[in-house]
């Protein structure tokens, strides 16, 4: 993939959304990648985004390839990345810049802190979570993406009838994150979840996909969809 231009603070700061810098301090100087917004409370996404369309989140966007492809195809929603790695966040954004996607954002943070105190309940449409990484030995526990507190996080984000898509090559850790989602009462597995499958061999979701399809490794697919109500 060939390396996005390098561009300005001035330049990125549409595509950057920050935290507030008391909290920014645990993830690296704000000062980077210019901060588009230093939010006080709940985002906004009117606001943030200039319109009151859709807005999705991935969560671990990685070098942003999926926000580039639904952003550029999709600018009736608007995206939200959040990921951990800053030199990933500023390569993403730079791709993003490079597009002039305005419905697109992304973020440098812990996605749990933001889904906990700045995502509005109820005002997400769809979270994407591709190949997180599994984190199985003990001292690394702590790094789990997916654990039940997530999953009651992307619950309170979601919409009703909102979806959740989560995509792994770890058959063992899909089974785990199935078995996680099946106790949160607001969500229901759908079946047939085609349409987030790739429709040709050129269609990847994320580099990580292009790669372990490359290797020839089977992908793990799910959909969820939260529930009107919960029993």
């Amino acid at each position: 993939m060939r390396k996005p231009r390098k561009l300005s603070n001035e330049d990125l700061a549409p595509y950057v959304w920050e935290l507030p810098k008391e909290l920014h301090a645990r993830w690296g100087d704000p000062e980077r990648a210019g901060a588009a917004i230093e939010p006080v409370g709940p985002i906004d996404w009117t606001e943030l985004f200039g319109n009151a369309n859709p807005v999705e989140i991935e969560v671990g966007f990685g070098k942003g390839l999926f926000l580039v492809t639904n952003g550029t195809a999709h600018p009736e929603r608007n995206y939200f990345g959040i990921e951990i790695v800053r030199k990933y966040q500023l390569y993403a954004a730079s791709r993003i810049a490079g597009r002039g996607l305005r419905n697109v954002k992304t973020c440098c943070a812990d996605a749990k802190l933001v889904l906990r105190r700045f995502v509005p309940p109820g005002s997400v449409s769809a979270i994407h979570v591709f190949f997180p990484d599994p984190w199985w030995k003990s001292r690394h526990k702590k790094r789990l993406l997916f654990t039940p507190e997530f999953a009651e996080l992307v619950s309170a984000a979601l919409v009703a009838g909102g979806r959740l898509h989560f995509v792994t090559d770890v058959a063992d850790y899909f089974e785990w994150v199935m078995g996680t989602l099946a106790a949160v009462p607001a969500f229901r597995r759908l079946p047939n979840p085609e349409e987030n499958a790739p429709s040709h061999s050129m269609d990847y979701l994320t580099n990580f996909e292009r790669k372990f399809r490359q290797e020839g490794r089977p992908i793990h697919r799910s959909l969820f969809e939260k529930v009107q109500a919960v029993p």
